[in-house]
């Protein structure tokens, strides 16, 4: 795996002097600029995984897995705000993105499996794990399996499921589940349900979530339902939290239409001992719509002895 010296200074300029323009939306080429840095690694497993590098090789690790139907350029607004000294994994997760799109197994499991042969493969022994809606469903996996290669963990827009203690609170969130499963290919990137998945509460780059649309409906239905029906369960969540031993932040956005208060609530005390922070009238992507708040909150939590 080779490292590209002098890609994440560039970019990061590049979305900097972006945000700060009127339009605030990155051109093509900047994003295609992000995404060239992308190569594939083959597992052990005979998965092809997109892997985006960014920091130096001797930097602490720290892993970034994107969210359901996402890939790694979900980052992308945020990495010009990291510390410059971490060596920065972005992965695409499998079915999704630049990584096999195979007809089976996608429990959060084999997605926490494959992070760590890649960590295998890049001989990296512990990471921090950071994790996002999916991502920190597969980050929970990850480490309440292979806590001796977890770090730090951190949960973005999670769920602990259903907890004796968190009681129905009348609180409606977002029934995707319903609208997915009616999905047939090809998808269309710009139908309403496709407006209504990708919509923020709070502005976020025009361009950059078009393409995002547009690689989500790239994505077989087929793994749509595969990862919806699996790696979305919900069912036995309080049953492996218990075996989390790394330090652990909790961040959500006040208005995440996906999972909310209850959601909340069961992960909040499924971990006590979890350091919590919620970003006042931000959604289900806080690293999208405040980039450089979510960042003051996550490297101080990094970067603690």
């Amino acid at each position: 795996m080779t490292n590209r010296p002098g890609r994440r200074s560039v970019w990061a300029g590049a979305w900097l002097a972006l945000s700060l323009t009127a339009s605030a939306a990155p051109t093509a080429l900047n994003i295609d600029q992000f995404d060239r840095q992308k190569h594939v690694v083959v597992l052990a497993n005979g998965i092809a995984m997109g892997v985006i590098e960014m920091g130096p090789k001797h930097g602490r690790p720290v892993v970034l897995i994107h969210g359901y139907t996402d890939s790694a350029r979900d980052w992308a607004p945020l990495v010009s705000s990291l510390d410059p000294s971490w060596h920065l994994i972005l992965i695409d997760i499998r079915g999704h993105g630049a990584s096999s799109k195979p007809e089976c197994c996608y429990t959060r499991l084999d997605f926490a499996y494959d992070v760590k042969l890649l960590l295998d493969r890049m001989h990296i022994a512990r990471a921090t794990v950071v994790g996002h809606s999916l991502g920190s469903l597969i980050a929970q996996s990850f480490a309440e399996f292979w806590p001796e290669r977890t770090d730090k963990l951190v949960l973005v827009s999670s769920t602990g499921g259903i907890h004796a203690a968190c009681p129905d609170d009348g609180v409606q969130t977002m029934d995707f589940r319903s609208e997915i499963i009616k999905l047939k290919d090809p998808i269309d990137p710009d139908s309403p349900w496709m407006q209504e998945w990708w919509a923020s509460p709070t502005p976020v780059p025009a361009e950059f979530i078009r393409r995002q649309r547009v690689d989500s409906a790239h994505m077989p239905v087929q793994v749509w339902l595969a990862v919806l029906e699996q790696g979305l369960s919900e069912s036995d969540l309080q049953a492996t939290l218990p075996k989390i031993v790394a330090p652990t932040l909790l961040l959500w956005g006040e208005k995440d239409p996906i999972f909310g208060p209850r959601q909340r609530c069961a992960l909040i005390h499924a971990l006590p001992n979890a350091q919590v922070h919620t970003f006042t009238g931000l959604g289900h992507n806080p690293f999208w719509e405040q980039p450089e708040t979510f960042a003051q909150v996550l490297l101080p939590f990094v970067n603690a002895p």
